[in-house]
């Protein structure tokens, strides 16, 4: 399964090789093979150095495709085949997302780090069993939080507001349509207990960029909205939410998440953020920048200095998976912090509880 630049849910891109590691050092294994994002979680890994030893799902046409890709991978008969190899140290998964908070605990009770594709939890009571076992066994329950981790003009934006290129955050503006493409996806995907609603799901990108852009510890939610504009064949699928935040340092967030990629868009969703700052703004065009250049990765930069158009792609690479291998190797926290990972992923959780009470009325 190669990256389909016209679906976002098997988007895996790929860099040239940045390892932190030597061969050997760093062995991990994928597990729970529901969504394609697993190939995305695999090739950023595979490009820091780390080796995989290992694969697991129920499904056997999910192995074999699996494996096609990454021959390297042994088939594992069980989870606890996996968790009783002493080599092994992280486990990547992309399960149901109603089943990635109980398989993540299991991993943790395993003695293994995970790596979990987005959105993490589905529930609360979820995330709070989870933030437990991390506090006992002291193991790592990290998130693939794509649409900033494994885009490089995401990726430099972080890197020019920690230089002090736009001043202060004070506002992001997230937009992250996607195309539905409802024949190729799973049952789950339509059904609201599994995959959290919208804003659970592809919302959790959009409220852990703004934490991390922002530089906020925590948020509060203060207007949220979902709706089923258009597919009503669908009744468990929510095809539109927004909401807004504000921050503990005063910054503050309104994102729109989708599902209304027109076909005669050349990619899966023209995603986009608006970074103000007190001394400028950045935006970035992900995806692609439309009628202009069918390739992803612009960054505008405007600040007292002028205007730049930077255009990024294969040029920044994506230093967190390297950094996650070197956190899971020294215990260390430079890739993402726990709490990060857990505060966007309740912060996704507690809007779309509020969203739940006020949803849009189709035409």
């Amino acid at each position: 399964m190669d990256f389909q630049k016209s679906d976002g849910m098997n988007y895996a891109p790929q860099s040239k090789a940045q390892p932190v590691v030597q061969p050997g050092d760093f062995v991990f294994a994928a597990a729970y093979l529901d969504h394609g994002h697993i190939y995305g979680q695999t090739n950023g890994l595979l490009g820091a150095g780390a080796q995989l030893k290992w694969v697991y799902d129920p499904d056997p046409a999910k192995v074999a495709a699996y494996i096609a890709k990454f021959p390297q991978a042994k088939r594992a008969r069980s989870l606890k085949e996996i968790l009783d190899d002493g080599e092994v140290r992280l486990v990547a998964a992309a399960a149901v997302p109603s089943e990635r908070g109980p398989i993540g605990c299991k991993v943790l009770e395993g003695g293994k780090d995970y790596f979990s594709d987005k959105a993490p939890f589905t529930t609360l009571d979820q995330l709070a069993q989870a933030r437990e076992t991390v506090s006992r066994t002291g193991r790592k329950y990290m998130v693939y939080y794509s649409e900033r981790l494994h885009v490089e003009c995401a990726v430099h934006a972080g890197n020019l507001i920690r230089q002090d290129a736009i001043g202060r955050v004070i506002q992001v503006l997230g937009l992250g349509p996607h195309r539905l493409n409802a024949p190729g996806r799973p049952e789950w995907f339509f059904e609201k207990e599994k995959y959290g609603g919208i804003l659970c799901d592809i919302g959790s990108h959009q409220i852990e960029q703004f934490l991390y852009y922002s530089g906020a510890k925590d948020a509060r939610v203060t207007h949220a909205l979902v709706a089923n504009h258009a597919n009503p064949e669908y009744p468990g699928l929510e095809d539109y939410g927004e909401t807004s935040l504000l921050a503990d340092n005063g910054a503050t967030n309104f994102f729109r998440v989708d599902w209304f990629t027109p076909d005669g868009l050349d990619t899966w969703g023209d995603g986009r953020t608006f970074i103000l700052g007190t001394k400028g703004y950045i935006e970035l065009r992900k995806y692609i920048d439309v009628c202009r250049q069918p390739e992803g990765d612009h960054l505008y930069l405007v600040n007292d200095e002028g205007a730049q158009h930077m255009e990024l792609r294969g040029k920044v690479g994506y230093p967190f998976f390297g950094q996650l291998i070197l956190d899971c190797l020294h215990r260390t926290e430079n890739a993402m912090t726990q709490e990060h990972a857990f505060k966007a992923a309740e912060l996704c959780l507690k809007a779309q509880a509020a969203a739940d009470g006020v949803r849009a009325r189709a035409a």
